[in-house]
């Protein structure tokens, strides 16, 4: 049954955020994907903090180990950015996803591969949250896909630009959204197993929100120093937060 809830959830948060991709695409409102952003940093944050570290230790009952593998977990994380040009952008100007580069189509292949890869991560977290409690699992998945949306949407403008047809596009999508039920089915059946090993898991779940937001998120806000932009910002975070810790006090 757990299982059962894993995958619905996994596979509705996929579909969510390519109706929105194709949604702002269509309409050629990608720009306003940028106030997800604030958003999905304040529910990540949230998420991380409130939720899934205390969890885990709670499980471990050793405070210093799970710092330890936070702090390891954000090494690796930048590490596998570095190799892997595992990048969230959520605009289509960095380095790494600006569509107006030369080899258009192989930079849209990397971008497929980078994605997937991400995806199939948060299959798993999604998935060792559950195993811990299905509250958990809940927040950790609305905070995972709140920061799927601008992804997505950005993902959908950048391989359109890139040449490829709305129907490849559409099909390329679809196939990084099945990595997050491959992540998470794996996961699932490896971490009730190996119980022991959630709150590791937990703790680089932790991590990768806080790697995420920091890194990816957050620096792309500050491209828009506007005063009235940066109070809209501010508050879609703390509303991204208060969000997290609403679900917190009444599922608790």
């Amino acid at each position: 049954m757990k299982l059962i809830l894993i995958m619905t959830i996994c596979a509705l948060g996929s579909l969510l955020s390519l109706f929105l991709a194709y949604f702002f695409s269509k309409l050629k409102l990608v720009s306003f994907a940028d106030y997800f952003v604030s958003f999905a940093v304040g529910t990540l944050l949230g998420a991380a903090f409130l939720e899934i570290i205390p969890h885990a230790i709670d499980l471990s009952s050793d405070v210093h180990l799970i710092s330890m593998i936070v702090l390891i977990g954000i090494f690796v994380f930048f590490i596998l950015e570095k190799l892997l040009v595992w990048r969230h952008c959520h605009g289509s100007h960095c380095e790494t996803h600006s569509p107006v580069k030369n080899n258009d189509v192989k930079k849209g292949s990397i971008l497929i591969i980078g994605d997937c890869f991400h995806n199939l991560i948060d299959g798993i977290l999604i998935a060792s949250a559950f195993l811990v409690d299905i509250n958990l699992g809940l927040i950790t998945a609305l905070a995972i896909i709140v920061h799927e949306i601008p992804q997505e949407i950005s993902n959908f403008s950048i391989l359109l630009h890139s040449g490829y047809s709305l129907r490849k596009t559409m099909l390329m999508n679809i196939i990084t959204g099945v990595s997050m039920l491959a992540g998470a089915f794996v996961a699932y059946h490896v971490l009730e197993a190996l119980n022991f090993l959630v709150p590791i898991i937990l703790s680089l779940a932790a991590s990768s929100m806080i790697y995420v937001a920091i890194s990816d998120l957050i620096p792309s806000l500050h491209k828009k120093t506007e005063i009235f932009e940066t109070v809209k910002q501010s508050i879609s975070i703390l509303m991204g937060v208060m969000t997290i810790y609403l679900l917190h006090s009444m599922i608790h």
